[in-house]
């Protein structure tokens, strides 16, 4: 699918099904059927002369010669992506693939008296766009596998002083062979950053401004900036979110380019909450959000961390599994997931709980100091809530202590009187408690109330002890119940 630009160029009248092109390598191609078409161009099957077979392993674009978009692809192709480079990448990133398409010629032909344009590349399968139209948003895992995919990609062709521009999913394909596989195409909008090592500089042209996809495109083509790297890792950042959340902060306004970059800045300006009061009931915009901030600070002609920027996607650095895009819970035939509406003013508790308190701005990578499990589960003000009472307890403990020296003047001869009511029960054996509390002197004598019956005992050093112990702890808890009932 070709890319959306300011400029709209006439399609070419289409050329007949069986017609013969020789590229200038010297390879002969036929026309199969059409298959597609785009802003710029014709796409149909192709077949090698000399190779028949039924089934088309290749496709030709065609364009007019004094259209430009294939001329810029052409001009990608041969410079940055030839078969041998990805080849060499590959095996020097040990990657079990590379998503740029296979290139395998170019030529001109004429018809009916126009001259054409034409790039033969490899055949691939059902683009990204047709797969959300059909089955709504992506598994979580998905979006996070497609995000570390395209960014391999975007490494190298970075890296061959190119970026891309209109990262989507309409032009991002599965393998025709090989459906597991994501590929990056359509390099019309393909920009030479840096030709020869010398990046280019930051310039804003009011005249170039809003140039791609208006919902995908980054904040430095709104304001006319010839794209950078940090260009195409903040539209992958929108792409993954619109994947995963069914629509964008500034869908309802596309008409207006204006206020999509206005809405656009506050998003970036606003993270990480942000993004993550975007996230549908029951997902987490934890990733996105992290990585939409490392992009943000990124500077014009900074290089991004592609490392980081994929741990970031897949902290575990686990096996995400194979792309998956029709499940149960995603089928078109479920009410499709929402997400919150842009201004939310508050993340409901459920979510509160997957998120930490804040990412860091200006650290890409590292994570927030993490909330303990209690905290995790109570909101801060019923913690505080429910530290109240223990503070005030404390309080009065410390402000009435003068009174345990005034149960200390009851000292009297060590002998007790005491009473047996009729619910009495004897202690079991208190050996254990001793260790736990310091030896306390046992001279205490204990009246009854009048009218009851009195006998005097004699106890055990150790029976003193405990009743010492006890009558201590007693007399503090009613001091303590009658000053709680007086406060109140």
């Amino acid at each position: 699918m070709a890319p959306r630009r300011k400029e709209k160029y006439k399609l070419p009248v289409p050329l007949p099904e069986g017609k013969v092109l020789d590229d200038m390598d010297g390879n002969q191609w036929a026309l199969g059927k059409m298959i597609g078409s785009g802003g710029f161009g014709l796409i149909y099957l192709a077949f090698p002369t000399n190779k028949p077979n039924k089934d088309a392993r290749h496709v030709i674009k065609v364009e007019y010669q004094e259209n430009g978009p294939l001329f810029s692809e052409l001009k990608f192709y041969q410079r940055a992506a030839k078969r041998e480079y990805i080849q060499k990448w590959t095996a020097q990133r040990k990657l079990d693939y590379l998503g740029v398409p296979l290139f395998y010629g170019f030529g001109l032909t004429d018809f009916k008296g126009r001259s054409y344009r034409f790039m033969v590349m490899e055949r691939l399968g059902i683009d990204l766009q047709k797969l959300s139209d059909t089955n709504g948003v992506f598994k979580k895992s998905t979006v996070l596998q497609l995000g570390i995919r395209v960014l391999d990609i975007l490494e190298y062709i970075h890296e061959n002083e190119y970026v891309h521009g209109d990262i989507k999913a309409a032009n991002l394909l599965l393998g025709y062979t090989n459906p597991d596989r994501v590929y990056l195409a359509d390099y019309g909008l393909s920009y030479r950053y840096c030709p020869n090592g010398n990046h280019k500089q930051y310039q804003e042209n009011p005249r170039k401004g809003h140039n791609g996809t208006i919902e995908f495109t980054s904040l430095d083509a709104h304001r006319g900036v010839a794209p950078s790297r940090r260009s195409d890792v903040e539209i992958l950042g929108y792409c993954m979110l619109h994947w995963l959340c069914g629509k964008l902060p500034w869908d309802k306004i596309l008409d207006d380019p204006v206020a999509v970059q206005t809405a656009k800045t506050n998003l970036l300006d606003e993270l990480p909450e942000s993004v993550l009061t975007w996230a549908p009931p029951g997902t987490s915009c934890r990733e996105l959000a992290q990585f939409l901030v490392c992009v943000h600070n990124l500077a014009y002609d900074e290089k991004p961390d592609y490392q980081k920027l994929k741990k970031i996607l897949n902290p575990d650095g686990v096996y995400l599994g194979p792309l998956e895009f029709s499940t149960k819970a995603h089928s078109v035939h479920v009410r499709p997931m929402t997400c919150q509406k842009e201004d939310s003013p508050k993340v409901t508790p459920k979510a509160a709980n997957d998120l930490p308190e804040k990412f860091p701005k200006k650290v890409c990578g590292t994570s927030a100091p993490q909330r303990t499990e209690h905290e995790e589960r109570q909101p801060r003000a019923v913690l505080s809530r429910a530290a109240a009472p223990e503070n005030s307890r404390r309080r009065n403990i410390y402000e009435y202590s003068d009174l345990r020296s005034e149960i200390h003047s009851l000292q009297q001869t060590p002998t007790y009187l005491g009473f047996q009511p009729s619910n009495w029960e004897p202690y079991l054996d208190c050996t254990s408690r001793q260790s736990i509390r310091k030896p306390r002197s046992p001279q205490f004598r204990y009246t009854c109330p009048a009218g009851r019956a009195v006998s005097q005992v004699s106890l055990s050093e150790e029976t003193k002890e405990d009743v010492y112990y006890y009558g201590l702890t007693v007399v503090c808890l009613l001091i303590l119940v009658f000053l709680a009932l007086y406060f109140l």
